[in-house]
């Protein structure tokens, strides 16, 4: 039997992992109009786990995920389907759970310092970058031909660096004023 008090948690927990599963997907629909198109995605990421934790964070990330491989129009461009993931940039979604697991690790490992958090972000972004790289090769090379590592990475890696260290810093910014008023 369960008391009241794990009720309540758990109702919590429930109700932050659909209301960041719903920032991620808005995040997600906001294009930046650049050289190279970017969008908030990354952003949405890193704000989820840097206020849910690393547990709840990830549940939030399979959360979404699942629900744009079912077809629920939550990636870039109001897009979903099992078809957006298994696309040429597909691995770059996958690599958004693989980030989620990389910062609850350290979270677990190290702490929840502000430093802390923002290396994990880091160090998140990087491991999606070389998820995504490598499904990208994979998916564009089955379907298409040969492509080189160097030619990728000026696609899908270079043009997005400096924006996504700026949404780490924005999302670390977030972090730091949200906990000061809000125990998530």
């Amino acid at each position: 039997m369960t008391t009241g008090r794990n009720n309540s948690i758990a109702t919590q927990d429930i109700t932050y992992i659909g209301l960041f599963t719903v920032l991620i997907a808005i995040c997600s629909w906001i294009s930046i109009p650049t050289v190279v198109p970017f969008t908030l995605q990354t952003l949405g990421i890193f704000l989820t786990v840097g206020l849910l934790g690393g547990k709840r964070g990830t549940i939030t990330i399979i959360v979404y995920i699942l629900l744009g491989a079912v077809g629920v129009p939550v990636f870039s461009g109001f897009s979903g389907g099992a078809g957006i993931i298994a696309g040429n940039t597909g691995g770059y979604i996958i690599g958004f759970l693989f980030s989620a697991l990389v910062m609850w690790g350290m979270e677990k490992t190290f702490g929840k310092s502000y430093t802390v958090l923002g290396i994990s972000m880091i160090a998140g972004l990087i491991v999606c970058y070389t998820i995504g790289t490598l499904w990208f090769i994979t998916v564009y090379t089955h379907n298409t031909g040969d492509i080189g590592i160097l030619s990728v990475l000026g696609l899908c890696v270079f043009p997005f660096i400096i924006p996504d260290l700026i949404k780490i810093g924005i999302a670390l910014y977030l972090v730091y004023r949200i906990r000061k008023f809000i125990k998530i």
